[in-house]
């Protein structure tokens, strides 16, 4: 049974940093390609950064871009986002996801991802 476990959200100011972790058992971790995606209160779950299963390619969202890094450590099963500069509106739960096999050019569909896990909340105050 596959788990995908985050946690290190948290309240923090503007212009903050955190890092958040995804924990992942129950499937051979370099054979899945994981991302990070977001939903914020009333509005779509929204892409926010992507990594390929050897972690030599990564993709953001224009609006994280320059501030947040994902990476992975396959030894560990774990992917990480770090999060810098955050502003009020990166505010949101925070969900890590895993791609069997990859992802080809759909890095930021939702519906790539097979597995997902139960989020962080990431409170970003002005």
């Amino acid at each position: 049974q596959v788990q995908l476990v985050e946690s290190g959200g948290g309240l923090v100011q503007a212009g903050g940093s955190l890092r958040l972790s995804c924990a992942a058992s129950g499937l051979t971790f370099s054979s899945y390609a994981m991302g990070w995606f977001r939903r914020a209160p009333g509005k779509e779950r929204e892409f926010v950064a992507a990594t390929t299963r050897s972690g030599v390619s990564t993709y953001y969202a224009d609006t994280v871009k320059g501030r947040f890094t994902i990476s992975r450590d396959n030894a560990k099963n774990s992917v990480y986002l770090q999060m810098n500069s955050l502003k009020p509106e990166d505010s949101a739960v925070y969900y890590c996801a895993a791609a069997p096999g990859g992802f080809g050019s759909y890095y930021n569909t939702p519906g790539t991802y097979r597995n997902w896990g139960q989020g962080t909340q990431v409170t970003v105050s002005s």
